[in-house]
């Protein structure tokens, strides 16, 4: 079981982390816990990884050069919602409860705030999911709303939460 004193890197993803993002999100722990499918194949991620987006940033926690966690930011392309991004992550189950999710969302509410002035953070997530729901609060997301039977899950339907963060920036004067 890891410590809580342990070294724990952030990296943008990139090629040298496929394998180990293809391991995390086929842990069937996890797949319950994202809109991820399970059994994904390597390629799934080399695709994400091939646009060149800047206003899509992705995020790894390694501990000792293994995968542990992935946040993933995306700023809307729209331009009406191009104040406005989207979160989604994932933390491997022996590292939850770690500071992993802290770690990674700290970095990604900084590139969001610092560097592209993003005003509104939205994300997904599903409504039994307790110990993601309390990370979200911690760092200022409020539930917004319920997604009754948003997704399927073990053969039933469960329910989500829409969660947002609005970055209040003080007036000017």
């Amino acid at each position: 079981m890891p410590g809580t004193d342990a070294v724990i890197s952030l990296e943008r993803f990139n090629e040298s982390h496929i394998d180990g993002i293809t391991a995390l999100y086929n842990d069937p722990a996890i797949t319950r816990q994202v809109l991820q499918m399970p059994f994904q194949s390597p390629e799934v991620w080399r695709k994400r990884l091939e646009s060149d987006n800047e206003r899509v940033v992705q995020l790894v926690a390694l501990h000792q050069g293994t995968v542990i966690g992935n946040i993933g930011l995306e700023q809307f392309s729209r331009i009406r919602r191009s104040h406005a991004g989207n979160l989604g992550m994932g933390v491997a189950t022996a590292w939850q409860g770690k500071g992993v999710g802290s770690k990674l969302l700290a970095a990604a509410l900084d590139i969001a705030d610092n560097w592209m002035n993003l005003q509104r953070l939205e994300l997904s997530v599903y409504a039994d999911n307790e110990a993601a729901i309390g990370l979200y609060r911690k760092f200022g997301f409020d539930t917004e709303g319920l997604f009754r039977d948003y997704a399927v899950r073990d053969g039933g339907w469960v329910d989500a939460l829409s969660m947002a963060r609005l970055r209040r920036t003080p007036k000017a004067g």
